[in-house]
């Protein structure tokens, strides 16, 4: 098979910008392959694991049946807590939304369970956010607005009755 070419560490800024700008013109897959690219020569790279998170998050309600598997190894690769929780919740966030446009049986209920996981990190993001920065009460209250908006409720639990020896 063919090995990708590896790109300079100079190239890294007008790479980052790249990816983004694919990721804007909703062609996730290029920004993805961007992204590692980047990752070939700098593991570490925040940004670039940031962008590759939300272009792998970007393709879930595109129909390109990927799974969330990628986008939770990235995950801990993220450093600092703050910003751990709140792409934790992006990803549920996504995750959430591309359930809500399945029509599959239980695709309502999956999806505000999903909303509520997204919820639930925005607020462990919101406790250790820096000063200033509202971005989680943002992604809360839309997650808030998507539930009531849709008015999606959790999944009633089965009733089942044990026969009585």
């Amino acid at each position: 098979m063919f090995q990708p070419k590896q790109i300079s560490q100079a190239a890294i800024p007008e790479a980052l910008e790249k990816a983004e700008r694919y990721r804007l013109l909703n062609e996730p897959a290029e920004a993805e392959s961007i992204c590692l690219d980047i990752l070939g020569v700098d593991p570490e790279n925040q940004q670039a694991i940031i962008a590759l998170l939300l272009a792998v998050t970007d393709r879930f309600s595109k129909g390109y049946g990927v799974s969330e598997t990628q986008a939770k190894e990235l995950l801990p690769r993220i450093k600092g807590e703050y910003e751990r929780a709140y792409y934790t919740g992006i990803v549920a966030e996504r995750r959430g939304k591309a359930k809500l446009t399945a029509a599959r049986h239980f695709s309502q209920s999956q999806a505000y369970d999903c909303l509520r996981e997204a919820m639930d990190w925005y607020e462990k993001a919101e406790a250790v956010r820096p000063s200033g920065n509202d971005d989680a009460l943002l992604r809360w209250n839309t997650c808030a607005r998507i539930i009531a908006q849709n008015k999606l409720t959790p999944r009633e639990e089965e009733k089942v009755e044990l026969p009585l020896d």
